[in-house]
């Protein structure tokens, strides 16, 4: 794990309660050839997977609604998010994760996604790497209500909506999520609905 500007690094860990918090220190030589000893906290939650669902034939996408503590520690006045359906990468491939997610958040069993993207979601602090996918939907494919798992304590609506409704939103800042608005701006320029 060394580049050839990065040396010395020494981890300590400070939290492994639910993911990994280290804090790191490291030598790095900067470009004026001097090394400067840097300090970071680097949160290890694994890599993530998320997929926008579409329905050419409805003009429709599925999206999810849940709390977010986070969003609602930082001016998120009721917590609430709307998203695309995503998941952590347990220890499978992010296409068999997404497809997992697929079914256990929102309740449709597909088998065809594309991949359009990774990439990383906060490379400052966190180690993930999100892994973007799309795919259509059609009402057969549908075998539960979704919802998240019981087991771990998701609270999750399914929402269905005109692909109009949720770019309409997204032009007026009310979808606050970052992957739901990269995966709905790559529908919109890709025509995946056109």
């Amino acid at each position: 794990m060394n580049n050839g500007e990065v040396k010395n690094i020494e981890q300590k860990l400070l939290s492994d309660n639910y993911y990994i918090l280290n804090r790191v220190k490291f030598d790095y030589l900067m470009k004026s050839g001097k090394w400067v000893t840097q300090m970071r906290e680097v949160y290890d939650r694994g890599d993530g997977a998320g997929i926008l669902l579409y329905n050419k034939q409805k003009q429709t996408v599925i999206l999810t609604r849940q709390f977010r503590m986070p969003t609602f520690m930082n001016d998120n006045k009721d917590g609430f998010l709307v998203e695309i359906t995503a998941g952590m990468l347990d220890k499978d491939n992010p296409k068999d994760c997404i497809i997992r997610e697929t079914e256990e958040e929102v309740g449709y069993r597909i088998k065809d996604v594309k991949k359009v993207y990774e990439a990383y979601t906060s490379p400052g602090v966190l180690t993930e790497k999100m892994h973007f996918f799309v795919a259509e939907y059609t009402d057969d494919m549908k075998v539960s209500e979704g919802g998240g798992l019981a087991s771990e304590h998701e609270d999750i609506d399914v929402l269905e909506w005109p692909f109009k409704k949720a770019l309409n939103m997204l032009e007026k800042g009310q979808i606050y999520d970052m992957r739901t608005i990269v995966l709905l701006q790559y529908a919109q320029i890709h025509k995946l609905l056109d």
